[in-house]
């Protein structure tokens, strides 16, 4: 195995670390329906800070923006096509040493909602896939902004309203489709009031420390994961965050132990004082826009074969159509020097 090994500290020992840099694209909070993005991202790149320095430098040098800091945007401008394709061939800069982990924010919203009241993932998935064309566009829009009001921590409005929005919407479409696979899920939704009073009552005493509608604070456990699978131990580099306090970086650490996950550790940096982290910025934005425009039906299949050999086949992804396009299963991921 090759490896961007450094030296790291283990239970008082020192060790040999895989480290990893990570940048996301697509953060909106937990306005998650009603956002500027619909897809968020979390890349990861194992790279050596002087081969992702002669990268950027590459870019530079065949961009030739007077941009102080260079960013995906750059890169996905149609006369930087040329560009945008040198850094993902397999020939490219990062190929085999870099995997994009991908969020469709809506199925994001479902699942988590069917997760916290149901306890049942194969719901979600029902509820997501059947409800657009069960409910129409306009139904399925006022169900997802419902779940999302209902999840997010901040409310604006009356404490009890996300509640009592909520279960008006899911009564409503639960008697306009009785009898549709969707419908039968929101029936069951229907009979928890209760959780969701619960789950609300408890924002009175504040802000939990992990909000259920983040989706940076598990891409990130999920990042390690795959970077840590044959008993290597990773430490992941990444660029500032509020969302990553240090109680939230224990949190990821504890999550990551009681999964089996291998992290030694996460620290933060400045994006443009790190290159690695500026190409794993990259490919979270490039990972972004494609995976939207596949989404929304107006992929380019030259670039989303080039993206899928990075993309992380367990993404948290609902449509079919456009996941069987940009996942594929991959090798398992690897560092070099």
């Amino acid at each position: 195995m090759t490896g961007n090994l450094v030296d790291g500290v283990r239970g008082g020992a020192a060790g040999p670390f895989l480290e990893i840099a990570c940048d996301e694209s697509g953060s909106d909070g937990e306005n998650l329906t009603g956002g500027n993005t619909d897809v968020f991202a979390h890349a990861s790149v194992s790279l050596s800070e002087a081969s992702a320095a002669a990268a950027v430098g590459e870019i530079r040098d065949r961009i030739r923006s007077p941009a102080e800091e260079y960013k995906a945007n750059h890169l996905l401008r149609e006369k930087h096509r040329a560009v945008l394709e040198w850094l993902l061939v397999p020939e490219g800069p990062m190929h085999g040493q870099a995997r994009v982990h991908l969020m469709e924010k809506t199925f994001f919203v479902v699942d988590r909602a069917v997760g916290l009241l149901l306890g049942d993932p194969a719901a979600a998935v029902v509820l997501f896939r059947a409800g657009r064309r069960t409910f129409g566009e306009e139904g399925w829009r006022a169900f997802l902004e419902a779940a999302n009001q209902l999840l997010r921590v901040r409310n604006n409005g009356e404490p009890g309203a996300p509640v009592e929005g909520f279960y008006d919407t899911v009564d409503a479409l639960c008697r306009a489709y009785p009898r549709t696979d969707a419908g039968r899920v929101l029936a069951r939704l229907g009979a928890t009031r209760s959780r969701a009073v619960s789950y609300r009552a408890d924002f009175l005493d504040g802000p939990p420390l992990i909000p259920v509608l983040n989706p940076l604070l598990p891409a990130i456990v999920r990042t390690a994961a795959l970077w840590s699978g044959g008993g290597r131990e990773v430490r992941l580099v990444h660029d500032r965050q509020n969302m990553l306090t240090p109680d939230r970086i224990a949190w990821i650490e504890e999550a990551a132990r009681r999964a089996g996950v291998g992290l030694a550790g996460l620290r933060l940096v400045v994006a443009r004082e790190d290159a690695r982290v500026q190409v794993a910025d990259f490919l979270a934005g490039i990972a972004r826009k494609i995976a939207s425009d596949e989404l929304n039906g107006r992929g380019d299949p030259v670039l989303t074969a080039l993206l899928r050999p990075y993309v992380d086949p367990a993404s948290v992804w609902g449509d079919t159509r456009s996941l069987a396009l940009l996942a594929a299963p991959a090798a398992p991921a690897t560092g070099r020097r």
